[in-house]
């Protein structure tokens, strides 16, 4: 088995993605050891990752005037720890991706890229969308981040239905349920060394 991947973990909420990749890394199915966690704000994430035993830094983005200073700070979080692949779990802000870690950011998004993408579609505005839309199924999306919203290269997608009577929130339950899934399934996919970034696509190798 190769060694774990180091991770670092951005947040700006509740935290759940970087639960889920906590219980998973405990249950020995996620080649993953979390390094850092980082949030954009005081949120409840922050005491669920305190009480995971893990480390934890609150960047404010309020603090600074820009993005520019803002990531510059996360990034300097991240190399202090040791991180080797950064991943956005419910982050809000956006991070502007240094050389150091370009192919190295991963992102989740709560629909199936590149529809329903883009800046501004985050969280329930995505599936208020898909529902308007008519669409007869959704899901999640992992993809490598690059400096434009939800415009990387697409790493793997899982989907669900849309069913009828569906709520903005019953659909972002079962999207939910798959990012569960999906986000840890692609960094063990990195940990591996079985992706590799051919201009807008990712191969995953044998």
């Amino acid at each position: 088995m190769t060694d774990p991947v180091r991770l670092g973990v951005l947040i700006s909420g509740s935290g759940r993605t970087m639960v889920n990749f906590a219980e998973r890394i405990a249950a020995g199915t996620l080649n993953a050891e979390i390094r850092v966690v980082v949030a954009s704000r005081d949120c409840s994430g922050v005491e669920k990752a305190r009480a995971l035993g893990l480390p934890v830094e609150v960047i404010p983005r309020k603090a600074f005037d820009s993005a520019d200073p803002f990531s510059d700070a996360v990034t300097e979080c991240l190399i202090r720890h040791g991180v080797e692949l950064v991943t956005l779990a419910g982050f809000l802000s956006l991070y502007r991706i240094p050389d150091r870690y370009a192919g190295r950011v991963m992102n989740i998004h709560p629909a199936l890229l590149p529809k329903f993408g883009g800046q501004g579609m985050y969280g329930h505005k995505v599936h208020e969308a898909v529902l308007a839309a008519g669409e007869a199924e959704s899901g999640c999306t992992v993809h490598f981040c690059n400096n434009e919203y939800d415009a990387g290269p697409i790493i793997l997608q899982r989907k669900t239905p849309v069913k009828p009577g569906d709520t903005p929130d019953t659909l972002a339950g079962r999207v939910f349920e798959q990012e569960l899934i999906a986000f840890p399934e692609a960094i063990n996919l990195f940990a591996a060394g079985r992706l590799r970034i051919d201009g807008r696509r990712v191969v995953v190798g044998g």
